[in-house]
């Protein structure tokens, strides 16, 4: 993974990118004996490195970017890695769990894969998830949504870095060499205000994208219209995001 989309924004991907549910991860640590070890890939800010913790696991967090981790706070557990997902300074057959946030769509593929071959040990999971497009369940819900797939489509759409179509197709499609294990549901639920919702929109690659290529920020276009669709700023609505899993085991070779 040597594009990094996300440093610039940093901040905001901190302050605004929606927070996992907590079923996920006892999902994920579930089967794990004390004192296992665990590689989150493309960490960012450590955002699912921190709920990884549990059950006395040790969490290896790994990213390109020094600007996203340097927005992780201190944590006991979770040793910070500069490194790409294609090349993990981890010995072979050391981590019993690898887990990727809404990033497997940026690695490549081969590489990433045999890299994560070589470090799980026999019989190790790999779990990739991602969410799309949000929705917002309370009154004027679809309005706002038709506001938000304009902007998505319409205005940063043709920003969007290719490998997006990946999150679009919810996973379905990704190359997982992976013996796949079916696996529960999940949905992230938020209550939000409206520049909580600007403020996580900022956060997109295509909006940085949109931005360099033209010299000015679509959020503005985003914001008027929004204005009208969701009047009061401050008013909340509840927002959910279903999560798309792939869940596979390695298999000795």
């Amino acid at each position: 993974m040597d594009k990094d989309y996300f440093s610039t924004q940093a901040e905001a991907y901190k302050n605004f990118r929606p927070r996992y549910p907590q079923a996920l991860f006892d999902y994920l640590l579930a089967d794990l004996q004390a004192n296992s070890l665990i590689l989150d890939c493309a960490t960012g800010n450590g955002q699912a490195a921190l709920s990884l913790t549990a059950r006395d696991a040790t969490v290896l967090a790994t990213d390109i970017s020094l600007a996203q981790m340097s927005e992780a706070p201190c944590a006991d557990r979770i040793h910070w890695i500069q490194a790409s997902a294609e090349c993990l300074p981890i010995p072979d057959k050391s981590v019993q769990l690898i887990t990727i946030a809404q990033a497997l769509h940026w690695f490549d593929f081969p590489r990433f894969y045999s890299e994560a071959a070589r470090v799980l040990t026999p019989g190790g999971r790999i779990v990739a998830w991602t969410y799309s497009l949000l929705a917002i369940c309370d009154q004027f819900g679809e309005e706002i949504a038709d506001v938000m797939r304009w902007f998505y489509r319409d205005i940063v759409g043709p920003y969007w870095p290719p490998e997006r179509r990946w999150v679009d197709e919810e996973y379905q499609t990704i190359p997982f060499p992976f013996e796949e294990i079916e696996s529960p549901s999940f949905i992230l639920n938020l209550i939000w205000n409206r520049p909580a919702l600007l403020g996580y929109v900022s956060s997109w690659s295509a909006v940085q994208l949109y931005s360099k290529a033209l010299g000015v920020s679509p959020l503005p276009l985003l914001k008027a219209r929004l204005e009208t669709a969701w009047p009061e700023p401050g008013s909340e609505k509840h927002i959910t995001w279903p999560l798309s899993l792939r869940v596979g085991k390695h298999l000795a070779n």
